[in-house]
């Protein structure tokens, strides 16, 4: 039977859907390539409700199976290359049936899985006949855990008109981000620029190359684009629209891009694996409040973002319900409230408590990146046995510095900006990055 989204991608004809390492694969190509995929599972003995594991990263042919098994309703675990022993344990989370393995020559082996229980949240998917989506946190804290969405919910999104615009691929095949992606470049008829690796160096080539339109990524990343002067070395005039989100973006990164990229529009995003991506809308270019809209409902509770939304996962296969009797989601998002505008300070379990008074770690990273001569700044908590804890800020410095100077420097620029009890005790120059691969800032203890 035909598929809504396959269709709708093959009706976007010869306009291009992928550029992948130099190629480019049409709309009607890369729906001709997910029907062939539905003839191969069918022969491979795949069926409806199968836990499929894809490993591999973006490409036309791992783009194309994810619709493919779509329009089979069958369940999709995408993961990036990782250890075979960290592979095997994800696929026993997620009662994997089938793993396929497809390589950088875009080629697929397929790997059926021993038979093991089906998680029960798998089984009630199942009996409703929908697709499904099973994402892992990126376990900070802990191990990851497996969430499970209903697909089909998540793919309704491209039934809105919107534009279709050139967008450079850049949140991973296995974020929730990157899946939104795929779905709204190519079920709006855009082209979905595939990257081998995530450096300024290639993103910015590749905007210059294929003339990319939209860039969605996270602050950690437009910081490190700024600092690099990218915008000097490469042509970056095609960008129309760069969407920020996954952590909190520092005021002052959010002004350097506003000086830098006048005619470009700015949107902060907000997602969870959890509920998928929210429709949202910045109140202004340099600001970082935002509004919440479309179909997903919010409320503050103490200072604190819950929410409710139509495409909220099932739940968790290896861990219980974060949800309400209600099915609200406390998010751990604290956020300030201006009327239908919040503004995101920040995780409640990143909140450093000294002596009774809250600190916000990203209010001081953006006050120290405001210091000069800072490529990068987190701040963490430290014990102290008459505060409870106190803020301590490991910074990553642009050129060399004398450590004693550059910690006399910085305690006096934060004096002059922040409270008593937010100015870190200590400032430690790290000698590894600041973030994860998925440029997202890590808080390491100083």
């Amino acid at each position: 039977m035909p598929h809504w989204f396959l269709e709708k991608i093959a009706g976007w004809g010869e306009r291009p859907a992928l550029i992948h390492d130099g190629r480019t694969v049409t709309h009607q190509d890369l729906a001709a390539l997910a029907d062939a995929w539905r003839a191969r599972l069918g022969a491979e003995g795949v069926c409806p409700g199968d836990v499929v594991v894809i490993h591999a990263d973006y490409g036309p042919s791992s783009c194309a199976l994810v619709f493919a098994l779509a329009a089979l309703r069958a369940i999709v675990v995408p993961l990036t290359p990782m250890p075979p022993a960290v592979l095997d344990q994800r696929c026993e989370t997620a009662g994997a049936d089938w793993v396929i393995g497809i390589d950088h020559a875009d080629e697929a082996i397929f790997s059926r899985c021993e038979r093991q229980a089906t998680p029960p949240l798998v089984e009630t998917l199942r009996d409703r006949g929908a697709a499904g989506l099973i994402l892992f946190s990126s376990g900070s804290s802990g191990e990851p855990k497996a969430c499970l969405l209903d697909l089909d919910r998540l793919m309704e999104s491209a039934k809105r008109e919107r534009p279709g615009f050139i967008t450079l691929v850049f949140l991973l095949f296995d974020h929730i981000g990157g899946i939104n992606t795929l779905i709204n470049v190519l079920g709006h008829g855009g082209t979905a620029v595939v990257i081998r690796d995530r450096s300024v160096e290639t993103v910015g080539r590749a905007i210059e190359a294929t003339g990319a339109e939209l860039l969605p990524t996270s602050p950690t990343f437009l910081k490190m684009l700024l600092i690099s002067d990218a915008a000097s070395r490469y042509d970056l005039s095609s960008l129309k629209l760069i969407t920020y989100g996954t952590e909190v973006m520092p005021q002052a990164t959010l002004e350097g891009l506003v000086a830098a990229f006048p005619g470009v529009t700015l949107k902060q995003t907000y997602g969870l694996s959890e509920i998928g991506i929210v429709p949202t809308r910045s109140r202004a270019p340099d600001s970082l409040w935002v509004q919440i809209g479309g179909t997903v409902e919010h409320k503050v509770i103490d200072g604190v973002l819950w929410v409710r939304a139509p495409t909220a996962m099932l739940g968790y296969l290896n861990a219980p319900s974060p949800f309400d009797a209600d099915g609200w989601l406390d998010t751990q998002d604290r956020v300030e409230v201006d009327g239908d505008y919040l503004k995101i300070l920040g995780r409640e379990t990143e909140l450093i408590n000294v002596g009774g008074e809250k600190v916000h770690p990203a209010e001081v990273e953006s006050v120290i990146l405001r210091a000069g001569n800072i490529a990068d700044a987190t701040v963490s908590a430290r014990a102290n046995p008459v505060t409870g804890a106190v803020a301590v800020a490991m910074v990553k410095l642009i050129e060399d510095e004398d450590p004693r100077d550059l910690k006399r420097r910085l305690d006096r620029f934060c004096r002059d900006w922040l409270e008593p009890h937010k100015v870190p005790v200590m400032f430690k120059i790290a000698d590894q990055p600041l973030h994860s691969a998925r440029f997202k800032k890590i808080r390491l203890p100083a």
